[in-house]
């Protein structure tokens, strides 16, 4: 026989499971990144740089490449700017 709690239990991990994993404020920073350079695929990249870096300066960066229309890769430009300036 199945019990009524056990259920409801299994039920609110499945819910819990659903929800967004990110909770610090570095995985924000590094998400916002990913989207301001259209580069979704390396957002990992982002939030590990948001973590170990002054993310004020990364994401002031970031949002200044995302206006310039002639950079066709702009999350490699970034890249390039990062690692030169060590922010």
């Amino acid at each position: 026989m199945k019990n009524p709690i056990d259920d409801a239990y299994l039920g609110a991990l499945e819910e819990q499971r659903k929800k967004s994993k990110i909770s610090k404020r570095y995985q924000v920073i590094g998400l916002m990144i990913a989207g301001l350079l259209n580069d979704e695929a390396h957002k990992s990249l982002y939030i590990k740089l948001a973590k170990e870096h002054n993310t004020e300066q990364l994401l002031s960066l970031a949002k200044d490449i995302s206006t310039r229309t002639n950079v066709a890769n702009k999350g490699a430009y970034f890249m390039k700017i990062v690692t030169k300036k060590q922010v």
